[in-house]
């Protein structure tokens, strides 16, 4: 093991061990030899500056973001702009004032547009869903990605060009009357769609991009969930739009009232400024609520899993990572660096060096490169830089060093356990990261929803209701945790679609905000109530503790009362349960040991071990089904992990392994750590103490009755064949 603080291009031979994360697979880092995916075989047809990879390509992908989030809100938001666009094209979109009412959109009424202003409508309509089938087509394969994606993006293009010349042309050749005449919600519903099109087409070229640049292969590999949320989506918006339709009929409304009314009703918003006026809609409403508040629960139960996979896969999993290669340069560089100065100090005594070393001297973990020398051996060339291999191959280097210097047992165990603790520390904050990180999201997007919507709502209604910033305010927050008092309501033409889409976007943001509330603000809320009780109403600390103190024969018989009715319960249990069977409790509730116990404890013959793996798996078994997530102590897993091994070799070879090797087989802050693992640890550990009692059970097989087998399954193969030759 040497190391190195220069980095020349000469020095390939040197892993860089500084704070950031390492480099990715697609630099060629991650260890000796150009790394581990230096093998992988690259199809990847190259035309011109871009990349095209195949379907069977087994290279790593990045860009995740592009490749999964990118498609799956175009298929959140196409939907919604083809319902926007259905009502701009059956609306009109200019409309007079009501004389009694003028100036007054909520009673403005509709009149005919140009033919040609119908026909590209329409026209548009056709580009907008015909995108949404080639991106569904898209997603379940029935037509080529090189395809579906290009056809889409262009679909959607050509809807968006359609509806802004439309707009354009219109606003200049046949606008209403400024003072007798206004825009109807059909014209808004127009410009939202169009906006919705074109951000829906922006996003997929940045996908395809992506593609054509090789970040990842041409299909989106998409979950169970995710998909489920393309159709929850789909299906929600045919319910609303199929909605609009009915009610617009029933309740003689225009169809952007009724799909407003819809929104309102799905929502539970309900500000009452429509409602169903004849039995018919009020006898409708029933069916049609109900239903849609299932599919909007659906809808916003795939969003929130979607928002939690995205935030784990990526961000979470980049801070683990970025805590643990800060821990790992901490600690190996420290300890590289005081081996090399000790191995100085004794040089200078001995005389064979004529530097005089510096123990005391500064050094920066951050600046400095490791060389992990996996030949090292006697007859190894000192000239020649050694290999470097992966951060796994380094610790399986590392852990040689330590065993050849034969530290007492017990000093080993306190470093190794030193590492346990850096991880688990790591393993806590990262958990409280992932808590606080979730809600200061929805926080953000709950504030921007609030402060935006409110200042968008505040210039669109200012000229129908004289509506300030701080009554919008208030407005959108009553309609985000809709409560709904019907004092404002939205009435001018702009504001009603607005608020459609606002509103599908905020309610289920302000769901997500409470789900995410209830982890950390709710629970931190519940564990205060739960310490007050404790001091207060409980008998278990404070005043009422400090009275039973002062009254033994009250005390006494209130834990008398206590323990009779636990020993009740006990019983019931018991009754319920059917007779135990297997090791008393005691014995699976037995205390693990201490790090001077295992430092002093020999390796045990295997029948011993044999009954303590037993008595393990049953108490790993019932950790499983404690609601509260297990996490096992350093002299649990130093005891768990000689279980674990002990099936592979025999006690002499386990103990000689333990001086070689140590008694835990990874590294705890490495990439093979347990904790990195995405099983629980008693999950983890079941499965490994299950696998070791299979080899010592297969240990046991008599040796005739193996040979016996094995002549078994020979004859057997060799009657096979022999029938295989005789039936051709």
């Amino acid at each position: 093991m040497g190391e190195s603080s220069s980095s020349s291009p000469d020095t390939s031979a040197t892993a860089k061990s500084g704070p950031g994360p390492s480099p990715g697979p697609r630099d060629g880092g991650g260890g000796g030899d150009g790394g581990p995916l230096s093998h992988i075989q690259t199809h990847a047809k190259q035309v011109w500056k871009f990349r095209l990879r195949p379907d069977d390509d087994d290279e790593p992908e990045d860009w995740w973001f592009a490749s999964t989030a990118i498609p799956l809100l175009a298929a959140t938001i196409g939907p919604l702009a083809n319902v926007l666009s259905i009502a701009a094209l059956v609306v009109p979109w200019r409309a007079d004032y009501d004389p009694n009412y003028p100036g007054q959109d909520a009673y403005s009424i509709g009149f005919s547009d140009p033919r040609w202003c119908v026909s590209l409508n329409a026209l548009s309509l056709v580009c907008g869903l015909g995108g949404n089938l080639f991106l569904l087509f898209n997603f379940t394969r029935r037509v080529r990605y090189i395809i579906a994606l290009p056809m889409t993006i262009i679909l959607w293009y050509f809807a968006t060009f359609i509806l802004m010349a439309i707009t354009i042309s219109m606003n200049r050749f046949v606008p209403p009357h400024p003072t007798t005449q206004v825009y109807s919600q059909g014209f808004w519903h127009a410009i939202i769609a169009a906006c919705l099109y074109l951000l829906c087409s922006m996003l997929l070229m940045v996908n395809m991009v992506g593609y054509m640049l090789g970040h990842y292969t041409r299909h989106f590999d998409l979950t169970d969930e995710q998909r489920n949320l393309i159709l929850q989506t789909m299906v929600f918006f045919v319910w609303l739009a199929g909605g609009g339709g009915i009610f617009a009929r029933l309740c003689g409304w225009t169809y952007t009232d009724a799909l407003y009314f819809c929104d309102v009703t799905v929502l539970t918003v309900g500000f009452g400024d429509f409602t169903g006026n004849t039995d018919a809609a009020r006898g409708f409403v029933f069916p049609y609520s109900v239903g849609g508040i299932i599919f909007l629960g659906l809808m916003v139960s795939s969003i929130s899993n979607f928002a939690g996979e995205l935030s784990r896969d990526k961000f979470i999993r980049n801070h683990v990572e970025r805590k643990r290669v800060k821990t790992i340069t901490r600690s190996d560089t420290a300890s590289i660096e005081l081996a090399k100065r000790e191995l100085q100090a004794r040089r200078f005594i001995a005389g064979n060096d004529a530097s005089r070393p510096n123990i005391s001297e500064h050094f920066d973990g951050r600046e400095r490169q490791i060389t992990f020398d996996l030949d090292g051996g006697p007859g190894s060339n000192p000239e020649k830089p050694g290999k470097v291999g992966s951060t796994r191959h380094g610790f399986k280097a590392l852990r040689r060093v330590r065993g050849r210097q034969k530290k007492p047992r017990l000093l080993y165990l306190r470093e190794e356990k030193d590492r346990f603790t850096a991880m688990r520390q790591i393993q806590l904050s990262t958990s409280k990261f992932k808590r606080y990180y979730a809600l200061t999201m929805s926080v953000i997007a709950f504030g921007l929803l609030w402060c935006v919507g409110a200042a968008v709502f505040w210039q669109a209604e200012r000229s129908q209701q004289d509506l300030n910033y701080f009554q919008a305010l208030y407005f959108c927050y009553v309609s985000l945790l809709t409560i709904g008092y019907g004092d404002f309501a939205p009435k001018s033409n702009v504001g009603k679609p607005f608020f459609i889409v606002w509103s599908l976007i905020a309610v289920p943001t302000m769901t997500i905000l409470v789900s995410d509330m209830g982890s950390t603000v709710i629970a931190s809320y519940k564990r205060a109530t739960s310490d007050f009780a404790d001091f207060t109403v409980l008998p278990k600390a404070g005043i009422w503790r400090a009275y039973l103190n002062n009254h033994p024969r009250l005390l006494n018989w209130l834990q008398s009362k206590a323990d009779q009715q636990k020993a009740r319960r006990d019983e019931k249990r018991r009754l319920q349960e059917g007779f135990p069977t297997g090791p008393e409790e005691e014995e699976l509730d037995r205390p693990p040991p201490t790090l001077e116990q295992l430092a002093d404890e020999d390796v045990e013959d295997e029948h011993e071990m044999a009954h303590k793996l037993a008595l393990a798996i049953r108490r790993t078994a019932n950790d499983l089904k404690t609601d509260v997530r297990r996490r096992y102590t350093y002299e649990e897993w130093v005891e768990y992990t000689r279980l674990i091994r002990f099936s592979r070799m025999t006690a002499e070879e386990l103990e000689e392994d333990e001086v070689e090797e140590g008694l835990i087989e990874w590294d705890w802050i490495g990439s093979d750590s347990p904790m990195m693992a995405t099983q629980t640890e008693c999950e983890w550990v079941l499965d490994r103490l299950c696998e070791s009692l299979g080899r010592y059970m297969r240990r046991q097989v008599p040796e005739h009755v193996k040979v016996r087998r094995k002549s078994i399954r020979a004859e057997k193969s060799l009657d096979l064949r022999r029938r295989a030759s005789q039936g051709a």
